[in-house]
């Protein structure tokens, strides 16, 4: 099942940390960002994975929709407040993006 929404398939809803300690960036439907199907998808077989410095609990409490700490998977937005759905919601998730296109390989 194809999702037919640009922020749906193109932007992040969440990170998710791998076993190697790498992150890969999830859309809504928990593919890598830009993959749009509905077929189950093995992280590890693709190239979406990276390392990154500076990503402690801070940056991840920065990032997460409920402003907690998290440790594997961390939400960017939730149904509540989708970035589409009124001018407050967009500028918190643009933040989020901000904090998180900061973020540099390591």
């Amino acid at each position: 099942m194809a999702i037919e929404n640009v922020r749906a398939v193109y932007f992040p809803y969440c990170i998710e940390k791998q076993e190697d300690g790498s992150w890969v960036l999830l859309n809504r439907n928990y593919k890598p960002v830009g993959f749009n199907t509905g077929d189950f998808i093995r992280y590890e077989e693709y190239p979406v994975s990276m390392k990154l410095k500076g990503i402690g609990p801070a940056t991840l409490k920065k990032l997460s929709d409920k402003n907690e700490d998290i440790e594997d998977r961390v939400y960017l937005y939730n149904d509540s407040c989708v970035p589409t759905s009124s001018a407050q919601a967009m500028s918190s998730y643009l933040k989020k993006l901000e904090v998180l296109l900061k973020l540099q390989s390591a």
